[in-house]
């Protein structure tokens, strides 16, 4: 066997790992997104695969598509109502982050997402943009089948929409951060003890959403993000918002909180309102401080380089004579003048 056929045996046997692992990370998390379902039992306000399959497409590239079609495909098998509306679906689930990682691509996202147009491009692009496949086919699907109620269609497409961008706004960033997650070094103990009171708070505010609360309650998330934000930027803002909008999610289902005695339509406009602004917080906010910081430092580095330039360039004090004093001496032919 040549070099160049077991290149390309290694080649393929990598890819097709990838295309399964995707396939199985897309239909785990199906599953743990379905057990918060608010219609027919397949229409969620957060649906995690559309987050796990953009993140494969931008990490490993257009390849890994077969494997979000075939998670997709087996989380929606036993939800019917038949075997062609279950194939549609599918594709549009398919489609839709394919759709995403084109329109990413045509705008230079980096997947650092340090800059303040990564995190637009990943908001409006990739999330409110290319989920607008998924939610139009899988909606138009269920009401061809007679499956959805003409009464019932915009809302759910409305909760099947932002429940897929929430899943590109939320989760993405998070599996971006992981990925490129270092173990920290020479860190001080303040700033773990930060970082532990940051979780301690967010986890606080969450069991307060999942207990009986004025719906004035949810605006005590975004102090949260903003101090995640600024001391941690983004392995702190996406962990800490996914975590917000969980918690969100979880009083919604139960009509426990800020959500209790309200219709649904009331409580999904108000669950991804409150969602929709915390993955904007986030994002935005601490791609920009990420930003700044970075321009600060290049402009340090510039002013320490100038400096160096300027001390090699500036004579010293005990060198050689000034062009003025050599003149001097020739005019007395040589001779050093008397001081």
């Amino acid at each position: 066997m040549t070099v160049a056929r077991r290149d390309t045996l290694r080649r393929g046997a990598t890819a097709a790992l990838q295309i399964v692992a995707v396939a199985a990370l897309y239909y785990a998390s199906g599953k743990l997104g379905l057990l918060q379902q608010l219609v027919r039992g397949q229409v969620t306000p957060l649906w995690p695969p559309t987050g796990i399959a953009l993140t494969g497409l931008l990490l490993i590239g257009p390849r890994v598509w077969p494997g979000i079609a075939l998670g997709a495909l087996l989380v929606n098998l036993p939800l019917g109502p038949s075997a062609p509306v279950v194939l549609a679906i599918a594709t549009g689930n398919t489609l839709a982050p394919l759709c995403s990682y084109a329109l990413l691509r045509r705008t230079g996202f980096r997947i650092r997402m340090n800059r303040f147009q990564d995190a637009l491009a990943l908001v409006f692009l990739g999330g409110f943009t290319g989920m607008l496949i998924s939610a139009t086919v899988g909606s138009t699907m269920l009401h061809l089948a007679q499956a959805l109620p003409t009464e019932t269609f915009w809302p759910t497409w409305w909760v099947w929409w932002t429940g897929d961008a929430m899943g590109v706004l939320l989760v993405t960033p998070v599996l971006l951060v992981l990925r490129s997650a270092r173990r920290p070094k020479h860190i001080p103990p303040s700033r773990w003890a930060e970082g532990a009171l940051l979780a301690a708070a967010t986890a606080a505010f969450g069991l307060l959403l999942l207990e009986t609360a004025p719906a004035s309650l949810l605006f005590l998330g975004f102090p949260l993000l903003t101090w995640a934000a600024f001391r941690f930027q983004q392995p702190g803002a996406a962990p800490c918002a996914l975590a917000l909008s969980t918690f969100a999610v979880l009083a919604a289902t139960r009509e426990t909180g800020p959500f209790a005695g309200h219709s649904l339509l009331a409580d999904m406009i108000s669950l991804q309102a409150f969602n929709g602004a915390a993955a904007l917080t986030a994002l935005l906010l601490s791609a920009t401080i990420a930003e700044r910081n970075q321009t600060q430092a290049e402009i340090e580095e510039a002013v320490r380089r100038l400096s160096e330039m300027v001390s090699r360039s500036a004579p010293d004090v005990g060198g050689p004579p000034l062009p003025e004093a050599q003149s001097d001496e020739d005019e007395d032919g040589g001779q050093t003048r008397p001081p």
